[in-house]
């Protein structure tokens, strides 16, 4: 008999460990804040509310910069960090906007309940807040991040995805994230609502093997409508792209609809077409009413919102989002 408590209690101490192993996903919960400071989610929302509608486009910026600062150290907003080596000057992060806005709310929650509420969760806050007032998806966001005090660019150049990844890379590099194939489909779908700039395609339009430099994976037609009015030249570096063009203002699965007629803008894009059960989730999106692809779009932004978070004692609380407190 006292074998078996002490198998019990060998089983016990296992199960406990293995709990407090666990416990820094699970420590992130919704309204995190009731009791600390009650007002901070709402306090974002009104500030969003307040200024999206003007700035619709920043939806889709606060949207990126989410995705990228989860990609580099987890959720952490290391990405928010100024520093002359960090994750702001990765070159997928040239083009990154709305640091001045996510400083703005960041004072307006300071003020309300000195530092209590991260900036890893004000970003993942404004980013859902931004999407649902624009039309999009809506997502539940466990609150409870700490902010990294670490930024590194050489992290961000190499974890971030790029517009030329194949699907094998795509797919590796969510999968080393915690995400699988269908949160990379489903993800992907933010391109719905996005912008992109010719470097990122120039590539596909004047450098490929098709006929004119024309990459032979991309419709043609698309194609040199881009060369005629968007990316004139190869070394254009400013023109602005629309990423589901006549639809970009509107989240919704046309950004789907145009992969299967090979007019993805990246080649990272056409990569979701090259997998046979990549094709096949499209095509279930593309055949599902369009609510199906909201619901499955929020639960890959809530995996996302997790990925190798800090909770508890790790990190701190920025007292300004740019800076490491001293």
């Amino acid at each position: 008999m006292a074998g078996t408590r002490s198998l019990l209690g060998i089983v016990v101490v296992i199960f406990g460990l293995l709990a407090f192993i666990g416990s820094t996903h699970a420590q992130l919960q919704l309204n995190f804040y009731a009791k600390s400071c009650p007002k901070a989610e709402q306090i974002v929302l009104n500030y969003v509310k307040q200024h999206i509608p003007n700035a619709p486009s920043l939806a889709a910026a606060f949207l990126r910069m989410h995705f990228h600062d989860c990609f580099v150290r987890g959720c952490d907003a290391s990405i928010l960090l100024n520093s002359t080596t960090g994750e702001k000057n990765a070159i997928p992060n040239g083009t990154l906007r709305g640091f001045a806005f996510i400083d703005a709310v960041k004072s307006l929650v300071e003020a309300e309940c000195p530092g209590i509420v991260s900036c890893a969760d004000i970003l993942s806050l404004v980013a859902r807040d931004s999407v649902t007032i624009t039309g999009g998806p809506f997502w539940e966001v466990p609150t409870g991040r700490r902010d990294g005090r670490i930024t590194n660019v050489t992290e961000a150049n190499n974890q971030i995805p790029g517009p030329f990844d194949n699907f094998t890379t795509l797919l590796t590099n969510f999968n080393n994230h915690g995400l699988d194939i269908t949160d990379l489909v489903l993800l992907s779908g933010a391109h719905t609502i996005g912008i992109s700039h010719c470097p990122a395609v120039s590539p596909r339009l004047y450098n490929s093997t098709g006929p004119g430099g024309i990459d032979p994976t991309m419709d043609s037609e698309y194609a040199e409508n881009l060369k005629a009015n968007k990316c004139r030249t190869p070394n254009d570096n400013t023109t602005r792209l629309e990423m589901d063009p006549g639809s970009r203002k509107t989240f919704d699965l046309s950004y789907y609809t145009l992969l299967l007629k090979r007019r993805g803008l990246f080649r990272s894009d056409n990569a979701l077409t090259t997998d046979t059960t990549s094709l096949a989730l499209i095509r279930q999106l593309l055949s599902s009413p369009p609510q199906f692809f909201f619901d499955q779009f929020a639960k890959s932004m809530e995996k996302l919102g997790q990925i190798n978070v800090m909770t508890g004692a790790e990190g701190e609380i920025r007292k300004q989002c740019a800076l490491v407190n001293s």
